[in-house]
């Protein structure tokens, strides 16, 4: 079973919906990087529970996902926030205001405000 680990992502933001023992085989298969067979051992159950496990609580992520939509607002923030870096670095070296960039910076800004 190969990992999404745009699963990481929404694990990190909703996890806590999940329950303690969702949540717990969640983090061992993505953060630790555990096996199914590894987790199966460490939580005494079976591997097709785990997997089963996984399965159910990826479905739940992708759902409260596509309800709430907080890790697309958290990845357009993170990319405007390093435009944002980008066009001050930009007029940080050419030592002058570029009026052009300071605009596009104050567009980004706004943008990102306008997430949340």
């Amino acid at each position: 079973m190969p990992k999404n680990l745009d699963f990481a992502l929404l694990l990190e933001i909703y996890g806590r919906m999940l329950t303690d023992k969702q949540r717990d085989v969640m983090e061992l298969y993505y953060w630790d990087d555990l096996s199914l067979g590894e987790i199966s051992q460490n939580a005494g159950i079976t591997r097709q529970a785990v997997r089963d496990s996984i399965k159910r609580s990826e479905q739940l992520l992708e759902d409260f996902e596509n309800k709430l939509g907080l890790a697309e607002k958290i990845i357009k923030c993170r990319a405007n926030c390093s435009l944002i870096s980008r066009y001050a670095q930009l007029i940080k070296h050419e030592k002058q205001y570029n009026i052009e960039n300071i605009e596009k910076i104050n567009e980004l800004a706004s943008e990102t405000g306008d997430l949340f």
